[in-house]
């Protein structure tokens, strides 16, 4: 699951919308139970459903209930499993950090769960590039799921991929060959575009060297370039690359967490940065967030005044009328507006309380 997932299901609305989420297990025995606790979920969900309406009315849902505890591979699951239910269709989610059990019938799908967990854990994408196809992953700390959507993945179609070189005396094929392979890049990188737009997460691009040097020569997304892994990963499956990717990126994210307290520390003597919760979330709406450094645990509920847009923290976060925690949304807000976000260990921001926001101006 990807920010692009989470703004599809959050823009649907209707009753009765049904969210089942649980902890799985990736290994046996534990995940032996795993059947089991879906089959419960699925009943809880079929009962609230006809306690409110007859049969006929929520058949359809009742329907995809069945068949999506009947799709899920237990042999391939991960931390933690969604399932969304709509009328017309139902999407599995298989995620990498645990969730809570529950049952949610509403007129929204429930998704607060996921954006927690996707706003602390570490993300990025992985583009495996060659001419048959091009994969894109999204990486969630040590796991990679293929993306088979926004036009990936991507076959080279042109000379040189599926279509044969022009011959002729006196050409020289592997400079007409290159070109073609400049071109297709250069299309692997408009693809792209959108995506990164979207959710602007470190780069991590795989490929023998000819290939990345030639997507290097393309590329309009040099900035998020995170680091490179050289080889052929043409049919390497997504467990194994993640293996080989995660040290690196682990490596690299920790060399940015070094060089964006250096930007804090020179951010302090030009008075650019902000600490209060409040006025960070202020900042972070009006778009002036540059950087925000937040500690990995650092969570605060609050209360918003609509009027004045001010936040008030709450000491109850399941009190009615609550943020159950204004960091999530502030870090939305910060990404929205093409700011970065950097989580560090705990205790690193004790004289910012935890939280510091970089502002542009």
């Amino acid at each position: 699951m990807n920010k692009h997932d989470l703004l599809v299901l959050q823009q649907i609305r209707g009753y009765p919308l049904v969210t089942l989420t649980l902890p799985t297990h990736r290994t046996a025995p534990e995940n032996q139970q795993d059947p089991i606790r879906v089959k419960n979920l699925v009943n809880q969900a079929a009962d609230r459903l006809l306690s409110e309406f007859k049969k006929r009315e929520v058949e359809p849902i009742l329907d995809h209930l069945e068949k999506a505890a009947n799709q899920i591979d237990y042999r391939n699951t991960l931390d933690g499993l969604a399932i969304y239910i709509h009328p017309d269709f139902f999407r599995l989610f298989y995620l990498p950090f645990p969730l809570k059990e529950r049952v949610v019938v509403e007129d929204t799908f429930f998704t607060r769960d996921l954006i927690f967990a996707l706003n602390r854990s570490q993300r990025y994408w992985v583009l495996a590039l060659s001419e048959k196809p091009t994969r894109l992953f999204e990486g969630v700390r040590d796991s990679l799921a293929e993306i088979q959507a926004e036009g990936f993945p991507m076959v080279h179609q042109g000379p040189g991929g599926e279509e044969p070189l022009p011959g002729g005396f006196g050409v020289r094929k592997s400079h007409i060959r290159d070109e073609y392979h400049r071109k297709f890049f250069r299309q692997v990188d408009q693809t792209l575009k959108p995506l990164l737009a979207d959710d602007p997460l470190p780069l991590v691009v795989v490929g023998v060297d000819r290939y990345l040097a030639f997507y290097n020569e393309v590329t309009a997304h040099k900035e998020l370039i995170l680091t490179t892994l050289s080889g052929n990963h043409d049919k390497t499956s997504p467990p194994e690359l993640a293996k080989l990717v995660w040290p690196l990126v682990e490596l690299n994210l920790n060399e940015q967490r070094k060089q964006s307290l250096l930007v804090l520390e020179k951010a302090i003597g030009e008075r650019k940065v902000i600490s209060t919760v409040g006025e960070i979330w202020r900042y972070a709406q009006e778009g002036r967030g540059n950087l925000l450094l937040v500690e990995q645990n650092f969570h605060y509920p609050a209360f918003l005044n609509e009027v004045s847009q001010t936040l008030s923290p709450a000491d109850d976060p399941s009190a009615p009328g609550v943020i159950d925690d204004a960091v999530d949304e502030i870090i939305e807000a910060v990404l929205a507006h093409q700011g970065k976000v950097v989580f560090l260990e705990d205790a690193l921001l004790a004289e910012h309380g935890g939280i510091a926001l970089v502002v542009r101006y």
